[in-house]
């Protein structure tokens, strides 16, 4: 419809206007920021604004001695399409993080290892695990934000939980989990990747000069780093001490609910599993019963025992049972395939073959060994799945034998499984390994202790033997103040009355005939004695 064409209103004497270059008979269009509000402004209203080149195209001045907190209100974050939660909306802060060396070496991480060479789909990485995180902690923080104002959760808390999803796996090294539960204990190191993404979230900030964006998104005053100290301890946890009480310093116990969204310690219930258990089944090709966002919608904070912790409507325990069973199945029928596993330990005895003829440059002018690498994380932050191929393409003699490992793996020229068993008890891995080692005595075979490798794992639902919903209060329609245990019986009659078991897998590294007959012979005797 055509507006009017009225009369134009004498403008402000102290209004610096353009020359104005239209024909006198051109009616007045108002601009697109007008025609949206359906408002135009008065003259009077109208600020004075500079013709120059610094004049915006969308008509807004750039103001070059802008307040920071006037610049950090003025950006947005990022829109991710994410192929498991659709799009997505990343703070400002954590596009920081992200467009950083740092959390861009992710990408070069597969999530799920060795598990790639048995399934083909399994190709993601760490980089949109991480981002995925980031974005269900968001959604769960802000869901009990806004359900209940009455637990004081301020904005800043809601981005100090993102930021922790968003770098909680920052520390993996080459092949995830295979880095820090293989090759560093074959090298006698014990430290895992929970340490590890503390040290390198601390070293992102710092190489980057974050500190000065955390300064404007948490004010300048940091109150001694509370929220980097908070950040740090959702990833990595408690500190290992004796001393009883509260032992966090990033938020006081009336937030304790806080530190279970990430990394849940209670009950092993947090959004870094929501996710991968979704992605995963995703890129795996098996199918995810587990529905994550119903179980957000009943997530709910109740005070038990003197303690808040997030607690579920009564109904979800059920999907809850649900969920521990698909980590079950994932890490049966994936994470710990028998094929997976070899392939991860064979890549781990070749690096374990390079530790010593691979160096990386440290900042201080030192080359570090691989296994060293986590002391320094300039040198760590090089440290990642291209390392099969930098051993693979080298021309260094002192790696001919790591090179054989991996050229084996490309052909498929496996270490033979002969046999796999479930005890009745749980054995220890060293136990195991001596009796088979005795039985290979007693039948004066040819095999030597370095010709067979015994795979011991466990399978459960996170806790061990016991029951993780044990560890979980759920709360009633009729009354959502007050949380309590819930019984199996309550729940279904129909529900494991075990919650971890075990299987023992032996492999024989020669491939003749001969050997491998051998190993067959002892494994079966093996499992007659310890096993029947």
């Amino acid at each position: 419809m055509k507006r009017k064409d009225n009369k134009r209103k004498t403008a402000d004497p102290t209004e610096t206007t353009k020359p104005k270059r239209r024909k006198p008979e051109q009616k007045h269009k108002p601009s697109r920021a007008v025609e949206s509000s359906g408002d135009q402004p008065s003259p009077s209203s109208q600020v004075p604004r500079d013709p120059g080149p610094s004049q915006s195209p969308a008509g807004q001045p750039r103001s070059e001695d802008a307040s920071t907190e006037q610049q950090a209100d003025s950006e947005t974050g990022k829109i991710f399409n994410d192929p498991i939660h659709g799009h997505i909306e990343i703070p400002p802060l954590c596009v920081k993080i992200i467009d950083t060396p740092q959390f861009q070496r992710l990408r070069s991480i597969k999530q799920l290892g060795g598990t790639y060479f048995v399934y083909p789909g399994a190709s993601h990485n760490r980089f949109e695990h991480s981002i995925g995180v980031c974005h269900l902690a968001g959604q769960l923080a802000s869901a009990l934000q806004t359900r209940q104002p009455d637990l004081g959760i301020t904005n800043e808390d809601v981005l100090c939980v993102q930021i922790a999803g968003l770098c909680h796996d920052l520390g993996h090294g080459p092949f995830s989990h295979m880095f820090d539960n293989k090759f560093l204990p074959s090298t006698g190191s014990k430290i895992k990747h929970e340490s590890l993404s503390v040290k390198m979230f601390n070293y992102l900030v710092t190489k980057n000069n974050l500190d000065k964006e955390f300064k404007r998104y948490f004010g300048k005053n940091l109150a001694k780093d509370k929220h980097k100290t908070f950040i740090t301890e959702m990833i990595e946890g408690p500190p290992k001490t004796k001393s009883k009480g509260w032992q966090y310093k990033g938020r006081n116990k009336e937030k304790s609910f806080l530190y279970e969204i990430v990394a849940n310690k209670r009950n092993g219930i947090d959004v870094d599993k929501w996710d991968y258990f979704a992605r995963d089944c995703h890129m795996l090709g098996i199918k995810n019963s587990f529905d994550h966002t119903r179980c957000m919608k009943f997530a709910r904070v109740v005070e038990v025992k003197g303690e808040k912790q997030i607690c579920f409507r009564d109904k979800e325990a059920a999907n809850l049972y649900e969920m521990f069973h698909t980590r079950y199945i994932l890490h049966r029928r994936a994470y710990q395939h028998k094929v997976g596993n070899i392939i991860e330990i064979m890549i781990s005895e070749a690096m374990k073959e390079a530790d010593e003829h691979i160096l990386t440059p440290r900042k201080k002018g030192t080359k570090l060994r691989i296994s060293e690498t986590c002391t320094d994380m300039s040198a760590y932050e090089t440290l990642t799945d291209s390392i099969v191929d930098r051993i693979l393409w080298s021309e260094d003699a002192n790696l001919d034998r790591a090179k054989r490992i991996l050229e084996n793996i490309r052909s498929r020229n496996l270490y033979k499984c002969v046999g796999h068993t479930i005890p009745p008890n749980k054995m220890d891995e060293k136990d195991v390994r001596q009796k088979y080692l005795d039985i290979l005595k007693e039948k004066s075979s040819g095999l030597s202790e370095n010709d067979v490798i015994i795979d011991v794992v466990n399978f459960n639902y996170g806790k061990k033997d016991k029951n993780p919903i044990d560890h979980v209060c759920f709360y009633t329609k009729k009354d959502p103040n007050k949380a309590d245990k819930r019984k199996m019986s309550e729940v279904s009659g129909l529900l494991p009355k075990k919650f971890e078991e075990q299987e023992i897998r032996f492999y024989c590294k020669k491939d003749d005939d001969t050997s491998l007959k051998e190993a067959s012979i002892v494994f079966q005797d093996f499992k007659d004695l310890y096993c029947p």
